[in-house]
């Protein structure tokens, strides 16, 4: 059992500061029975230039060594590399650490701005697992043009990383359904129809599910999926699915959940975790008090459950509880209303809420 940690923060560009500083705040608040140790670890476009990398090495180096990263939202629009990609150091994490599951729980409770409308909205508690580190991003900067005439990008699914990823993901629904969360059933989002490679994807996911017997398996196509998730959202659990699709499929989550400011986020390895909300640095609000810090307070409580699953803390596991029921009693007054929906509240009002919810 380990109880004391050291949590590498990465505050980010735009509104990443401002979120950044009321979850910590929050975090401290709900470390009893644990020990958080916040340790400042510059990246994202300011520090791009600041020193001339988004990701300097002493940065890395506490990320590295750290028992879990929580990172804001990082990237500006204005600032570039060289060659006019975007400036996104949580990318050179995943690959550095090989962060390979993406998780991406999406969950609606009452007083959240869902779209949907349907009596068992609220019902809706899934969680997406993205295979973070293959599949079509294992082009990233990789992709071909030949002679104005013709590009190509390649998506690549290796054994290996289907594998540990629906071992992950199985692993989850087993966590989920002793919680009492779901009945236990994982599902392969793939599109095994019509390509060799999700076929492929499919067979090691099958395999993985001979040693978990106790939960149900099956499978969806990935189009077919976009419309459940619409449709009766409320009836899935676990989704484990390539990156591509995972990208395209989390943002849909999101969406479920009223948008981007409301979804958290975490990308998993077998050593090192970063969490994060979904949305970015939104510059043109930077300053002004109006972001929504609900994504990153939600990041936050499932930074603390696994670091309480990974190093046998219940405490920490509690923390992360507590966070996740605060947001839902300060959600559930029917008083909240971020700015970013139209409504009247920005970064301290809603902060001030959960903080309120925590007693």
């Amino acid at each position: 059992m380990k109880n004391t940690f050291d949590i590498a923060v990465i505050k980010g560009d735009g509104i990443g500061p401002e979120i950044t500083e009321p979850c910590l705040d929050l975090l401290k608040k709900v470390a009893e029975g644990f020990e958080l140790n916040f340790i400042d670890a510059p990246a994202g476009a300011a520090t791009y230039l600041d020193v001339g990398s988004a990701l300097p090495e002493t940065s890395l180096k506490t990320a590295r060594n750290a028992d879990a990263i929580l990172l804001s939202a990082t990237g500006l629009p204005s600032v570039r590399y060289p060659d006019g990609t975007e400036i996104v150091p949580q990318l050179d994490l995943r690959f550095e650490l090989d962060l390979y599951a993406g998780v991406r729980p999406v969950m609606v409770f009452p007083g959240m701005p869902t779209p949907l409308k349907h009596e068992r909205a609220t019902d809706i508690d899934f969680v997406l697992i993205r295979e973070s580190t293959e599949g079509l991003f294992a082009s990233h900067g990789k992709g071909i043009t030949m002679g104005g005439q013709c590009a190509t990008e390649t998506m690549v699914l290796t054994e290996k990383g289907s594998r540990r990823v629906s071992d992950f993901s199985f692993k989850l629904g087993q966590t989920r359904k002793a919680r009492g969360l779901s009945k236990g059933q994982v599902t392969s989002v793939d599109k095994a129809n019509i390509f060799k490679a999700f076929a492929f994807f499919r067979e090691v996911f099958d395999d993985v599910a001979k040693d978990y017997p106790e939960l149900e398996s099956n499978y969806a196509y990935v189009d077919a999926m976009a419309l459940r998730m619409v449709k009766d959202p409320w009836n899935l659990d676990v989704l484990v699915t390539e990156n591509m699709f995972g990208d395209i499929l989390s943002d849909l989550g999101a969406g479920l959940m009223g948008g981007l400011g409301m979804a958290p986020s975490a990308d998993i390895g077998d050593n090192h975790a970063v969490f994060q909300p979904c949305h970015g640095s939104a510059p043109d609000i930077a300053g002004q008090g109006k972001a929504n810090p609900t994504a990153m307070f939600l990041s936050a409580a499932m930074m603390l459950d696994w670091l309480g699953e990974k190093h046998s803390c219940e405490a920490a596991v509690k923390g992360g509880e507590a966070i996740t029921k605060a947001v839902k009693v300060a959600y559930a007054a029917g008083t909240l209303e971020p700015m970013e929906f139209g409504g009247k509240d920005g970064t301290a009002p809603i902060t001030d809420a959960v903080f309120s919810a925590l007693g």
